[in-house]
């Protein structure tokens, strides 16, 4: 058994006790760092174990609780050790969303592939970043640093939300959502979206 094996099965055995949806206190925890083992997050938001995808939604659930970002890294966290794994782009994608209302009195919800659920709000904020390849892709804070890629057919629905106001003197595009404004990029840009 090699040490990402290992490491592994000691993950899973902690986890064993998991409870429903009850997120584990992961940011108290501060056991030793184990090294990392061959787990991947794809930007499409599937999970790989030894270069295969993890086939079992629950188990990326579990894993997905115990998840936790220190600086730029990506680690799997129980309280007694703590193990590297490697992330594409976000840890999470939103996969639905709903909306209610318009313009600054707009509600906006969304549901992640492991099932995290979170409305818009200033502790779970929209960020846009512009990509030479893939134009402007929307993340949602889902907790502790951890952000959700909007997949590309919400991202769509999203941006049709959207609408120009001045920040700082400058005409931007971007989304009013419960009470606050998310600028994405210049209104100057939008033709280039």
């Amino acid at each position: 058994m090699n040490h990402s094996t290992q490491a592994m099965e000691r993950l899973l055995v902690a986890l064993k006790d998991g409870r429903a949806r009850a997120l584990p206190p992961v940011e108290r925890w501060n056991p030793p760092y184990c090294g990392d083992i061959d787990m991947r997050i794809t930007e499409d938001g599937t999970w790989f174990y030894l270069g295969t995808p993890i086939g079992r939604p629950a188990l990326v659930k579990l894993f997905s609780s115990v998840l936790r970002r220190d600086g730029g890294d990506y680690f799997l966290v129980t309280p007694v050790e703590k193990v590297g794994i490697k992330v594409d782009d976000a840890p999470f994608q939103a996969v639905e969303m709903t909306v209610e209302g318009t313009g600054d009195e707009r509600a906006i919800a969304f549901r992640t592939l492991v099932d995290d659920i979170v409305s818009v709000s200033p502790e779970h904020a929209i960020r846009f970043v512009r990509d030479a390849n893939d134009g402007l892709k929307p993340y949602v804070h889902i907790r502790r640093d951890l952000w959700a890629r909007v997949t590309r057919a919400l991202t769509y629905d999203l941006l049709a939300l959207g609408e120009i106001r001045p920040v700082d003197g400058v005409s931007m595009f971007g989304l009013a959502v419960a009470g606050a404004f998310y600028p994405a990029v210049p209104a100057s840009e939008i033709e280039g979206l």
